[in-house]
């Protein structure tokens, strides 16, 4: 099993590096647009089995601080049209048809058959390109996607991998809550720690299973 590590920054996926030294990882940094560049260029360069994107997020209140979850579902939240304080995506906008692949009712899913080497619980994301304090992009967010988490890159991670047709896994640990600015508030290193402990965790599942 060749397998491709995928984080924004090198700080999320510490631990896990020191532990897996010789593993494959590309550090693309935060955001989207480095992201697709970035895997998609790697991709490019050898062939792997899979790949698991890892990082930290934030959680619009049900998935508690600390926690590490599995995203089957992600989507560019804030592409689209802003006019008359209402948003649309592409999709309602009609720029886009819905299940124009890679896309399914506007979503980029996963139903890779990599995701049973996890038990972790299953949750919907948004990505991103502007973190805020924005109430009123936060509650449009809630009623257009009703997401549990936000981050700025897994969209552009899944777009990658399915287009690709590659098994993938994106992985994320809340540091967070949406929309609060005061990092006194945040648990980055708790969410590092559970993000890693469960990294490791299903690396060694995928390359010990025959």
């Amino acid at each position: 099993m060749h397998l491709l590590i995928v984080a924004a920054t090198e700080m999320e996926i510490a631990d896990f590096l020191a532990t897996k030294p010789n593993a494959d990882v590309l550090i693309t940094g935060v955001g989207a647009p480095h992201c697709i560049y970035g895997l998609t260029k790697k991709l490019g360069s050898k062939a792997y089995n899979c790949v698991i994107q890892a990082g930290i997020a934030g959680s619009f209140g049900e998935v508690p601080l600390g926690e590490t979850v599995l995203v089957i579902r992600d989507c560019f939240a804030d592409l689209g049209i802003f006019e008359n304080n209402s948003l649309k995506s592409l999709f309602g906008a009609g720029f886009l048809n819905a299940d124009t692949f890679p896309y399914k009712a506007g979503w980029l899913e996963n139903e890779s058959q990599v995701l049973s080497a996890t038990s972790l619980e299953c949750c919907t994301a948004i990505t991103v390109n502007t973190v805020s304090e924005n109430l009123i992009m936060e509650k449009q967010y809630k009623e257009i996607y009703q997401p549990h988490i936000e981050t700025m890159e897994g969209a552009a991670f899944h777009y990658v991998c399915l287009m690709e047709n590659l098994p993938f896994i994106q992985l994320r640990a809340i540091s967070n809550i949406v929309g609060i600015r005061d990092k006194s508030q945040w648990k980055i290193k708790e969410s590092v720690a559970s993000l890693n402990k469960e990294l490791i965790k299903i690396v060694n599942q995928l390359t010990t299973t025959k």
